[in-house]
């Protein structure tokens, strides 16, 4: 495959849009291998964070303009709030060259072929992908190279996507380090939304029950806090604009995934009132062997 031969870049010019954790993590990534990208161009919105991807030396080239980024780019990675895909995928849409792998990281992913489907040019394939990895921090300061290391990278190609393009795309996670997996759009979404977007809504929930505390109780929720509570605080310290659209835009899978949380939690919160023992040693024991088969996959 053209590109792919060993010591070979895997593209000659690699787009980063958004230099955030992961933006930021991936332009690390490719400048300590080597064999990803012959060059790197970075762009994203605000001109601090330009001006800090300058100073750390994470890219061989910062252009603030989108559509003058991407050309000439073999491949384009989206790295920006998936709220944000419609707008940047306009600007750079008539940039974008034939030949073009477009992709980018968003967590969610019937978004993404909503957003960027219609716009996408004659000749550029998309290959929607998501790297199942982060941490509760944000910016170009944030990133480093071995974050994907052992991580899943989900790639939810279209049907009609270019056999090339996609292998492209998994090699290029491949090279991360990750442990590539295909799904489709609609059961990724799914996916996500139980492991991963619920846990942040029950996350971002349980501080704000927190915070709405009289100020004396509170003040002893965070003297006393203890690891599971810290576990949450952990989580709720996302990136705000990064999860506000994750909600809106894995709405109905998120929202599914809820209804049915609620049902589980009221059936356990009744096994208390009740005094039901055995209903409440299946709930932990359950809980246990999720936890068993993630320390056994090595995801723990």
């Amino acid at each position: 495959m053209s590109g792919a031969e060993a010591g070979a870049p895997l593209f000659d010019r690699l787009c980063l849009v958004g230099v955030g954790l992961i933006g930021s993590s991936i332009a690390r990534l490719a400048k300590e291998r080597g064999d990803i990208a012959g060059s790197i161009v970075a762009t994203a919105r605000s001109a601090a964070t330009l001006a800090r991807v300058r100073e750390l030396g994470i890219a061989d080239e910062v252009e603030p303009d989108v559509a003058r980024a991407v050309q000439g780019a073999d491949c384009v990675i989206l790295c920006v709030p998936v709220g944000a895909y419609a707008k940047v995928m306009a600007q750079m849409a008539p940039h974008l060259s034939p030949g073009c792998v477009l992709t980018d990281v968003g967590s969610t992913k019937g978004s993404v072929v909503r957003d960027l489907s219609p716009l996408l040019p004659p000749g550029v394939h998309l290959v929607p992908a998501h790297p199942m990895a982060g941490t509760e921090h944000s910016g170009p300061d944030a990133g480093f190279a071995s974050l994907f290391q052992g991580r899943y990278t989900i790639v939810t190609p279209l049907p009609d996507c270019d056999p090339d393009a996609v292998e492209k795309v998994r090699e290029l996670w491949r090279r991360a380090g990750s442990n590539v997996e295909t799904l489709d759009p609609a059961t990724h979404d799914k996916v996500v939304a139980i492991v991963s977007h619920l846990p942040h809504l029950i996350a971002f929930t349980i501080c704000g029950t927190a915070d709405d505390l009289a100020e004396e109780t509170r003040e002893a929720v965070l003297k006393f806090a203890a690891s599971g509570f810290r576990d949450f605080t952990r989580i709720a310290a996302s990136d705000v604009d990064m999860w506000r659209d994750i909600f809106l835009n894995n709405r109905e899978a998120l929202l599914e995934m809820l209804a049915r949380f609620t049902e589980d939690a009221q059936a356990l919160g009744r096994a208390v009132r009740w005094g039901e023992a055995e209903f409440i040693e299946d709930r932990i024991r359950r809980g246990r062997r999720i936890r068993r088969g993630l320390v056994e996959r090595g995801q723990a």
